[in-house]
């Protein structure tokens, strides 16, 4: 915290109050007591090494000018081990300095040899931006460091190409621009000595199979080139990195894992938002969060619980107002715009003015604004931000004193990445995580032990996903013809996938390899966010807003949808999804809306089962068809449903990975369910499942998708699915399936330790449910569970 700050702030001059005093001040501000339990993370000396024999004098001198006298051991192990020629991982806690770990052996190279050259990648542009400023503030003659992604200026581009040295990208923009415009890029890519690859954990899933193919393409085009760089490798710590790594890189690597910087202490908080009178309409007196993936955030039913980004709001507004720079997660675009707004609201009327101290920060801004937020963070000038997972990353924010996380973010890497925000200079630190109305998070709040005592997941991808793999060989093609040699470097399954590709008529065969047959290259999406993104317009002036991903275009941007920019409410008029765009105008209505979709789901392929009595667990390929059919429109102040109006958008089809279990009738009446009760039964066990699959697996749960069914017509028995939201799936069903005893177990205990009476959102509600949550039978839900885990092998 800036001494200045808080005396603009605080009643008081001197500096604001310790963490212990602060959560101490926080929790005693209204009845009850919402902290469920304190961890506190002690803090620790760091362990020096000297610098490595062969990092250069002018070097040791710019990182001392910036304050480091010396390395780290774990630095410096991963820099030895890099300089040598070896593909290395540093998996360490946020702040350990891993940014030293790839800057030492890189910025030595490019030093001794004016012709090498360093790619870096970033996932996300704010990261990428952050280290640019690192790495120029070193000031080192002839490395001329330059940001290449979406954002650079054309006129920019040939000159970062000709003369750039150490060029800060993307994936996205690897994929889209570098690699098939290797001609142009030729130069760089046969000096490139180093692959730098931040935040690594990050390409998981989906997105980070796509990567993974990505990178080999690139090893590919420098192998043409006569280059075979040294991959260097940050991570958040995880499970087993160097596999990970190994997997992302398709390259052995070796990690680093023994963090030895030094550390602030942490007091750790969790907090649950306290139980609101059945008869209050104060729960929904913010409307929910809409969560990335865009279903709906908020059940039917009134929330028995004080809302997690009303909790969020009053929370950051005290901490600002103490003169404590904080920065609050939220998990969702529109839950961190109702999380500021509200703070605003909240200080403008406790000291006029002081609301401008605090903003939004999400994905969809228009570049200056990022930039803009960035700086004034940075600087002082916003002593509170409200902001998705985009700033999650190792953006150095310096001098935060607090991290609010509204809502357990669906990894363990992630919430400690999170917390991890505050503290960096090392100084003492607050985390509070504040607990949704979710099974999930009313399950963590109340077992901490499944935070403070669980390692940390494994990074889950596939590189094999046919429905990745094909598009990323039609894109290798299209750079230049594949050959027999290249089979390795893809690995597993390409040979079929060129198979198929060259029956589809999009690769022809020739004795010299594969030749991509189209003149335009394949359109692939990295993120697997459902097409382009969706461009928002204000009809009156023709201004661009922001963008919206096109996977959530139809829940979020729907004729008649609320979108929220900055504090500022607009209505959309039009979707026009062949263009991309959607047409809004700036109206503050007193409603919400919310999005409705159905669901069917057939089984294509079953790839693995367990033969289990009367319950059977299976794993295979099912289609899932959705369409957005209608959307609810609420009144903010109290939840009340206004109507529902129907929607014509188009069904969308995908096939993906699913886990299933059945039940046979039998089974269920002798557990005393009904046959009456039976769809409840299942459908409460179905959203409860999906609410604890992310404790076993690297995902969200707007990641997975499921479907319950009292007689499926492929199983022809009660059964419950639950599937990865991505085409070919993303290895969450696979994570279920392989743990299932351990999944299903903590779904029993969620439900049966929940203190409602019929269910509620903390254990079978919700927040994304077509149905409206209905039927639901929560004990019904319990004695199905118990059928499944009396009978399924421990």
């Amino acid at each position: 915290m800036e001494p200045s700050s808080a005396a603009t702030v605080s009643a008081g001059s001197g500096p604001g109050p310790s963490p212990v005093d602060l959560l101490g001040r926080l929790r005693g501000r209204g009845a009850g007591d919402p902290v469920t339990h304190v961890e506190r993370v002690p803090a620790r000396t760091g362990v020096p090494a000297p610098w490595p024999p062969w990092a250069p004098a002018e070097l040791r001198a710019a990182f001392a000018r910036r304050g480091v006298v010396a390395p780290w051991q774990h630095q410096a192990e991963a820099a030895n081990l890099a300089y040598d020629g070896g593909h290395v991982v540093v998996a360490t806690g946020t702040a350990s300095g891993k940014s030293l770990a790839y800057q030492l052996p890189s910025l030595a190279t490019l030093l001794a040899d004016p012709r090498a050259t360093v790619l870096y990648l970033a996932p996300t542009k704010a990261l990428a931006a952050d280290q640019l400023r690192a790495v120029a503030g070193l000031e080192l003659e002839g490395v001329r460091p330059a940001c290449y992604d979406g954002d650079t200026p054309r006129a920019e581009r040939e000159w970062i190409r000709r003369h750039s040295r150490f060029v800060l990208t993307n994936p996205d923009m690897l994929h889209h621009g570098i690699l098939p415009g290797h001609a142009q890029w030729s130069g760089f890519l046969r000096r490139l000595a180093y692959v730098v690859i931040d935040e690594c954990h990050t390409y998981r899933g989906v997105f980070g199979s796509h990567v993974a193919h990505v990178l080999r393409r690139l090893r590919r085009q420098c192998a043409r080139f006569g280059a075979t760089p040294v991959f260097v490798l940050a991570s958040a710590t995880s499970g087993d990195p160097a596999t990970a790594a190994g997997r992302l890189t398709g390259l052995p690597v070796t990690a680093v894992t023994e963090d030895s910087s030094p550390r602030g202490g942490v007091t750790f908080a969790l907090w649950e938002p306290p139980l609101l009178p059945p008869d209050s309409s104060a729960s929904s007196a913010v409307a929910p969060a809409q969560p990335a993936g865009g279903h709906d955030d908020m059940p039917d039913l009134v929330q028995v619980r004080r809302s997690a980004l009303r909790e969020t709001a009053d929370l950051l507004a005290d901490t600002v107002a103490e003169g404590v720079r904080t920065l609050a997660f939220v998990r969702s675009r529109k839950g961190a715009e109702v999380v500021a707004a509200s703070a605003r609201r909240a200080l403008d009327d406790a000291v006029p003015g002081l609301g401008k101290r605090v903003a939004a920060y999400r994905g969809g801004y228009l570049r200056e604004e990022r930039r803009e937020l960035e700086r004034a963070l940075l600087h002082g000038d916003l002593l509170g931000l409200a902001s998705t997972n985009a700033l999650e990353l190792g953006v150095d924010l310096i001098g935060l004193d607090a991290v609010l996380i509204c809502g357990y973010p669906g990894t363990r890497a992630s919430l400690w990445q999170q917390a991890g925000r505050a503290g960096r200079s090392g100084q003492e630190a607050l985390a509070v995580l504040v607990a949704r109305d979710d099974p999930l998070d009313t399950y963590l709040v109340h077992h901490p032990e499944a935070i403070f005592g669980a390692p940390v997941e494994a990074t889950v991808l596939d590189p094999a996903n046919p429905y990745v793999l094909a598009p990323q060989l039609a894109c290798a093609a299209a750079e230049a013809p594949l050959t027999p040699a290249d089979l390795a470097l893809f690995g597993d399954g390409a040979k079929e996938a060129i198979d198929e590709l060259v029956a589809a008529g999009a690769l022809r065969q020739r004795p010299t390899g594969w030749y991509w047959r189209h003149r335009e290259r394949p359109e692939v999406d990295l993120r697997g966010e459902g097409g382009a993104p969706v461009c928002v317009v204000e009809s009156a002036t023709g201004r661009l807003l922001g963008t919206v991903d096109g996977g959530s275009s139809h829940f979020l941007l729907h004729p008649g949808a609320v979108y929220l920019h900055q504090g500022v409410s607009y209505v959309v008029d039009e979707l026009d999804l062949a263009d991309g765009c959607a047409l809004v105008h700036v109206e503050e209505p007193d409603w919400s809306t919310h999005a409705r979709d159905v669901t069917d789901l057939s089984v294509v392929s079953v790839r693995s089962y367990v033969d289990a009595g009367p319950v059977g667990m299976f794993l295979g390929e099912v289609d899932v068809t959705s369409q957005v059919v209608s959307y609810q429109r609420r009144r903010i102040a109290t939840g009340e449903v206004i109507d529902t109006r129907p929607l014509d958008l188009p069904t969308r089809e995908l096939r993906t990975v699913a886990v299933w279990f059945t039940l046979s009738p039998r089974s269920l009446t002798l557990a005393g369910v009904q046959p009456a009760d039976v769809p409840g039964a299942l459908h409460a066990a179905e959203h409860a499942a999906i609410g604890l699959l992310p404790l076993m697996a690297t995902c969200d749960r707007w990641d997975i998708g499921g479907l319950s069914t009292a007689l499926h017509p492929d199983t022809e028995a009660p059964t419950v699915f639950v599937y990865d939201g991505h085409p070919g799936g993303a290895g969450f069903a696979e994570r279920a399936y392989g743990t299932a005893s351990a999944w299903l177990r903590a779904t029993r205990d969620a439900i049966a330790e929940c203190g409602c009476e019929t269910g509620c959102p903390s254990c079978v509600q919700s927040p994304k449910c077509g149905n409206g949550n209905n039927p639901l039978s929560k004990p019904d839900a319990i004695r199905v569970l118990d059928v499944v885990l009396a009978n399924l092998p421990a």
